[in-house]
């Protein structure tokens, strides 16, 4: 098992190297830049332009490898429906904003709209399988039975996963690295558990995922736009399930989970007293406007990103 997965993975980031050159040409020319948010970081101006939609790129790498090298299982569909899905709605959202130049992208009902529909598909395919509705507490050794409350638990985990992996894409190689850490992760789980399919997916996305990241650190030549970060965040959420680890997920993924906090007490604090608790969120920018440069931000990031990896490795009895 150990020689095929090594095989999916270098297969995967091979296709990734090879496809990479070829998409930013094509993005060059079709004039799919980046639009850089004003109120950011100053330097952040001159990315502008910079061709994005590179999550097609691991995408494409990935999805012939795992359908040729894994068995097709119903699990394995699974991963894909959310991986693939979510990254469908991310390139909707890309294509609106870089190809029509709609700066809004999708309006975020439809955005949310599109990814209950997929849950509610998973869930459905999910429940046949007869998997539990039991969500496992970590650090106790409890479970938590939710019944029917389970489908709402699993909309606001897919939901709350996608974003989080979409909040921290934004600044060269950050999210990449740090999926890249989770996703190694989550492939010692499957192999711990024997899930030959979902450990194979997780290798293929993690040669994938890589063979982008190679052209998506500082300075990047390709972003890799909603399309990357949702198809990511879904691949996370969708194997953090098949696992029963969602809430491991919170540990393994710990940095999402900073990020999407420091939006959220931002605003929170804002409305409230009118003032900024960090310098700007999410938190990387915060560390940007401090004075680090990018690369040290991105580092400092995809440390804690392993160590978070490590603890929610101990924690299950995957080390």
């Amino acid at each position: 098992m150990n020689r095929l997965l090594v095989e999916t993975t270098v297969l995967s980031f091979l296709v990734g190297l090879i496809l990479s050159p070829f998409f930013i040409s094509i993005f060059r020319r079709l004039h799919f830049g980046q639009q850089i948010r004003e109120e950011g970081p100053r330097r952040h101006l001159k990315k502008a332009g910079t061709p994005t939609m590179g999550g097609v790129i691991f995408l494409l790498a990935v999805l012939p490898v795992i359908l040729i090298m894994a068995p097709r299982t119903t699990q394995l569909y699974l991963v894909i429906l959310l991986t693939i899905g979510n990254g469908f709605i991310g390139f909707a959202d890309d294509f609106l904003k870089v190809a029509l130049k709609r700066s809004l992208g999708l309006k975020a009902r439809s955005k949310i709209l599109g990814q209950v529909i997929i849950v509610i598909i998973f869930f459905l395919i999910w429940r046949n399988l007869g998997f539990n509705t039991a969500v496992n507490i970590p650090l106790t050794g409890y479970s938590l039975e939710l019944g029917i409350y389970y489908l709402p638990f699993l909309l606001f985990f897919v939901i709350g996963t996608t974003n989080a992996v979409n909040l921290t894409d934004g600044i060269d190689g950050l999210a990449a690295g740090t999926a890249i850490l989770a996703l190694l992760a989550y492939l010692l789980i499957a192999v711990m558990q024997g899930t030959t399919e979902l450990a194979q997916f997780s290798a293929a996305m993690i040669g994938g995922t890589f063979a982008f990241l190679i052209f998506n650190l500082h300075p990047a030549r390709v972003f890799m736009g909603d399309v990357g970060s949702l198809s990511l965040g879904g691949a996370l959420a969708a194997l953090a399930i098949l696992t029963k680890t969602e809430l491991l997920l919170v540990i393994i993924g710990g940095v999402f989970v900073l990020e999407t906090l420091s939006v959220i007490i931002q605003v929170i604090i804002f409305q409230l007293t009118g003032k900024r608790v960090f310098r700007m969120s999410p938190l990387h920018h915060h560390y940007e406007l401090g004075g680090h440069s990018e690369w040290r931000v991105v580092t400092g990031f995809w440390a804690i990103g392993f160590l978070f990896a490590v603890i929610g490795l101990l924690q299950l009895g995957a080390l």
